[in-house]
């Protein structure tokens, strides 16, 4: 929706002056807006749920395949990366595809939910086209009203889109019907939990960090709990802290329970009219949590693009290293307990972990990919910060001075590129002292510390990508996110979906080595090294050819 789409007069059709009045009009104008985001959230997030119905339908031939899948399914490990594993000790297809891989399908949901509230309202504000529509007949709660609206719509078309399809598969309808449910009331949360970031700063960037450290918490209580829940002893209850673990706690395809949506479903309702209070309470534009003013003088290291550039990534490098660090203390504080959990396992799902004769190595190395894919993350979210700065018109001036587009882009990349073997670091050092306290062996902290920092190359390479979409077709740059889950796919459940080397080799993470599992690729680590130089310099050139942009 440009300025001057909304710079005309906006009849709603509504007299009065209430709080609410235009949310109709705004949320015809969302639609329109997300014409293609609407759709790829929702089929994107039932197709992925087909296709691990489709690959596990393909694996499972037989009763013995699926008391394989039991043993890893109910181990720690198992709850850790898949949840509280509800019906495991009678386990059917239905009951291990909600179980195991439901997860991530939520975790999709909850980021749906977040990024569409924070997209509608405060990115909104942010760009000056609220205060044009507020210059209409428009109620002060119409905004946030009409993004919640919306995200509700997307959140029910998922939960139908996803029971409609795992019925038509023949599993059974309550269980299905009870499993999209699930799924759509995590986006239900999160929106509401972004309702009210969104409320605390005037910057949409900070909005979406803090929700989605609200969705990186509620994953690690979760695993947490769950994890407790599996060994029969310890915080079980952390589960119950979740969101996500809330839709777990249905048991779909198992129990059949539907109260504890009626959790999920309060906690959206108290955090959205949380959010209609806040709103209430601070000025237009502004945040809850005000801006600090700066020093009337800068430091000489400042005066400089690449300053600028780390002055702007600067908050979410100290919120990811203090994320990654905690989760990695969390992780790596349970790797006693995981391994003693897989003694008795069979030696396919062993080969999840890296095989029987290097378990702890093969977790270890497991954990590295994972903090490797969370600083993929990362840096797909930094180059997403060069869009907005461009759409939002703050890119101009600075390339008005004697700044060219070359040195603008290369620092902001350079910023990033720097933080991913940082960003590395920390959560290595938070997965090595979990690890030497849990098993007691000092000497893991540096194998671990070395099998993260490895993955830079691989993440590297999510960053080049990034950067060349963005320079390239600004509007595809949502397309990374592929690359991104499917490293996760081919990383984590490999093993049990029997994906083939080829396809495997598709993904940037699989060509290094899980050190300490796996010896580190030297030649892999030249050859994407080399391959992320060349996406960068044909980033450069497509970024000098274009014309700047200033619509979303």
């Amino acid at each position: 929706m440009t300025a001057a789409t909304v710079s005309r007069p906006v009849h709603v059709g509504v007299s009065g002056g209430s709080v609410s009045t235009g949310t109709g009009t705004l949320l015809r104008f969302m639609l329109r807006r997300d014409r293609i985001r609407f759709p790829a959230w929702t089929l994107g997030l039932t197709l992925l749920m087909t296709y691990f119905a489709t690959a596990l339908d393909t694996l499972v031939q037989s009763p013995e395949d699926l008391e394989g899948l039991t043993a890893f399914s109910g181990s720690p490990a198992g709850a850790l990366f898949g949840g509280p594993g509800f019906g495991f000790d009678d386990l059917t297809l239905e009951r291990f595809l909600a179980g195991q891989y439901g997860l991530y399908v939520a975790i999709g949901a909850g980021l749906m939910g977040l990024l569409t509230v924070v997209r509608h309202t405060r990115t909104e504000e942010r760009s000056g086209r609220a205060e044009l529509i507020r210059a209409n007949v428009v109620g002060r709660h119409a905004q946030l009203t009409a993004a919640l609206t919306l995200t509700a719509a997307m959140a029910i078309l998922v939960a139908l889109l996803i029971g409609a399809t795992l019925t038509g598969r023949g599993f059974d309808a309550a269980g299905s019907m009870l499993f999209g449910a699930s799924v759509g009331a995590v986006a239900l949360a999160f929106a509401g939990i972004a309702a009210v970031t969104v409320q605390m700063s005037e910057y949409p960037r900070a909005a979406s960090g803090m929700a989605g450290a609200a969705l990186g918490a509620a994953f690690v209580l979760r695993g947490l709990g769950d994890m407790a829940t599996v060994q029969g002893s310890g915080p079980s209850w952390l589960s119950w802290l979740s969101p996500i673990g809330w839709s777990q706690q249905t048991a779909a395809y198992v129990h059949n329970r539907w109260w504890p949506l009626a959790i999920s479903l309060t906690f959206a309702a108290a955090t959205a009219t949380t959010a209609y209070v806040l709103s209430a309470r601070r000025d237009f534009g502004a945040g809850l949590v005000p801006s600090r003013p700066g020093s009337p003088r800068a430091a000489t290291w400042l005066a400089g693009p690449f300053a600028l550039a780390f002055r702007l990534h600067r908050a979410s490098l100290i919120g990811w290293s203090a994320a990654l660090l905690v989760a990695g203390l969390a992780y790596g504080s349970f790797t006693q307990p995981l391994l003693d959990g897989f003694e008795n396992a069979p030696e396919d799902l062993l080969a999840v972990m890296g095989g029987s004769e290097d378990l702890l190595d093969g977790y270890l190395g497991m954990m590295g990919l994972t903090m490797a894919l969370a600083v993929g993350v990362y840096v797909v979210l930094a180059v997403q910060t060069l869009r907005a700065e461009e759409t939002e018109g703050r890119t101009e001036p600075v390339l008005a001075t004697s700044v060219s587009r070359t040195v603008w882009l290369g620092s902001h990349v350079a910023v990033a590129a720097l933080g991913v073997p940082w960003l590395l670091l920390v959560g290595g050092l938070g997965v090595g002292l979990g690890a030497s306290v849990s098993t007691g062996e000092a000497g893991l902290i540096g194998d671990v510390l070395l099998g993260h920092v490895a993955h830079t190359p691989a993440v590297w390479l999510i960053l080049a990508a990034t950067a060349f979409l963005y320079a390239a077709v600004p509007r595809l740059l949502p397309a990374i996110w592929v690359v991104v889950g499917y490293g996760l796919i081919a990383g984590y459940f490999a093993p049990i979906l029997d994906i083939p080397a080829a396809a495997l080799r598709l993904s940037p993470f699989e060509h290094v080595g899980d050190y300490p599992l796996e010896d580190i690729s030297g030649v892999a680590v030249v050859m994407l090294t080399l391959l992320v130089g060349v996406l960068l310099q044909a980033a450069v050139i497509v970024f000098r050819r274009r014309d700047l942009g200033t619509g979303t």
